[in-house]
C-alpha cells in the first residue's frame, strides 16, 4: 500500500503531522507492506528567492492579524510540537521560499535520501537558529548531513531548471486531488487525510485503507497447465 504526503518545509502542522502519522505507522501492524512518499507543495509558490522576513511578521501581513495573536499562534503551534517530542523555536525564525528545498529534496529521494533530507530541513527551519533561507550552502550542509554528495547538490541548487518540472508536477497533481492545504495524505488512492490529525485518526485510516487493499486477481484461460511464461528459471518452450 502506498501512502503519499504532500507537505511544506515552511509548514508547521506538516513538522507535527509527519510526527504523527510516523507514530501510527510505528504501531501499525502491517507497516512493513506501506510505502511512503513525499510530495512537494509550496504554500508560497510566488515568492522571489531573496524574499526573507521574519514568521511574525508575515504571519500579521498575511493574515490581517495583530503581532500578539501571530505570538499566541506560535506559541500554540510549540507546545502541539513539543507534545510530539520535537523540538520548536517558537521567536526568531524567519521565513522564505522553499522552492529550491522541494528540488534538492526530489534530486535526494533519486538517491534513496529523501527521508533523511525531509526530517533534517524540518529540525533545520523549526528548532535550529541558523536560517535555512539565506544561504545555499546551509541547504548543501544539511544535503551532506542526509548522505548526498556536497558538489552534486550544490549543482542542483545553482541550476534553477534541475528537477524544478518535478515540483510542478507535483503541485499540479496535488490541486488535481483537491488539495488546497498541507499536510494532505493520500492513502492508495482511495483516502485522502488533510491536516496534521491525531495519530489514532492516522491509524484508522491506515486500518481502512489497507483492509479494502485488493491483491491482484490473475484471469486464466482454465486451461490446467496455464499459459506459457518466462521467470527466473528461464522461457517455456513449447514442445511438440
Amino acid at each position: 500500500m502506498r501512502v503519499e504526503i504532500w507537505s511544506d518545509i515552511a509548514c508547521p502542522w506538516c513538522y507535527v503531522g509527519k510526527a504523527r502519522f510516523e507514530k501510527a505507522l510505528r504501531d501499525f501492524p502491517h507497516r512493513d507492506d506501506v510505502e511512503v512518499v513525499h510530495r512537494s507543495f509550496e504554500l508560497d509558490p510566488g515568492r522571489a528567492k531573496g524574499d526573507i522576513q521574519p514568521v511574525i511578521t508575515m504571519l500579521t501581513r498575511k493574515y490581517g492579524m495583530s503581532a500578539a495573536q501571530a505570538e499566541a499562534g506560535e506559541d500554540n503551534l510549540g507546545a502541539q510540537a513539543a507534545a510530539e517530542g520535537l523540538d520548536y523555536r517558537t521567536r526568531g525564525r524567519d521565513h522564505g521560499s522553499t522552492f529550491d528545498m522541494h528540488r534538492l529534496l526530489h534530486f535526494a529521494k533519486e538517491q534513496g535520501r529523501q527521508e533523511q533530507l525531509l526530517d533534517l530541513l524540518y529540525r533545520a527551519n523549526f528548532a535550529e537558529e541558523r536560517s535555512v533561507f539565506d544561504d545555499d550552502e546551509r541547504l548543501v550542509d544539511l544535503a551532506v548531513a542526509a548522505g548526498l554528495e556536497a558538489e552534486a547538490a550544490r549543482a542542483v541548487l545553482t541550476d534553477p531548471q534541475a528537477y524544478a518540472a518535478e515540483v510542478r508536477a507535483d503541485e499540479r497533481e496535488a490541486a488535481q486531488l483537491g488539495a488546497n492545504g498541507v499536510p494532505f495524505f493520500v492513502l492508495d488512492r482511495k483516502y485522502g487525510v488533510s491536516g496534521a490529525q491525531p495519530a489514532e485518526v492516522f491509524a484508522r485510516a491506515l486500518t481502512q485503507a489497507y483492509g479494502e487493499h485488493a491483491p491482484l486477481k490473475t484471469v486464466d484461460s482454465g486451461d490446467a497447465d496455464g499459459a506459457d511464461v518466462c521467470g527466473p528459471d528461464g522461457c517455456a518452450v513449447p514442445q511438440r
